[in-house]
């Protein structure tokens, strides 16, 4: 069972907001499959982007991007690498984006793109 956290999709919604107003072309949220998630599948100009949101409330227990650990961007590859054999119709190029949105209540305080945090 799937448990709804209202901070994740508050972060969720103000990512997509903010990569529309960056250019990107959000294709579809929340993808699952067995092992992974990918929050936001998106194009950016001609790359297919898997976006991974981290939300905030504080600094306290570390950045939004502190929170993606090792085993966490591995699976968002192996899920990424699996979308993209099932949408044959999409760019060649691709990459795993991540995006940090610090909260103040309902209120973003800061929110940053970072691209290609894994490389691949």
């Amino acid at each position: 069972m799937k448990i709804v956290n209202p901070i994740a999709i508050l972060g969720e919604d103000k990512a997509c907001e903010y990569l529309k107003k960056l250019g990107f072309k959000i294709l579809e949220r929340n993808f699952r499959k067995g092992y992974g998630e990918i929050d936001i599948v998106s194009l950016d100009q001609n790359v297919l982007a898997f976006v991974e949101v981290k939300t905030r409330t504080s600094n306290y227990f570390g950045t939004p991007l502190e929170a993606i650990t090792y085993w966490k961007l591995k699976t968002l590859i192996n899920t990424a690498q699996f979308y993209k054999l099932t949408h044959r119709n999409l760019p060649e190029a691709l990459r795993i984006d991540a995006v940090s949105v610090l909260l103040n209540g309902q209120e973003v305080q800061s929110i940053e793109l970072t691209k290609n945090i894994s490389g691949f």
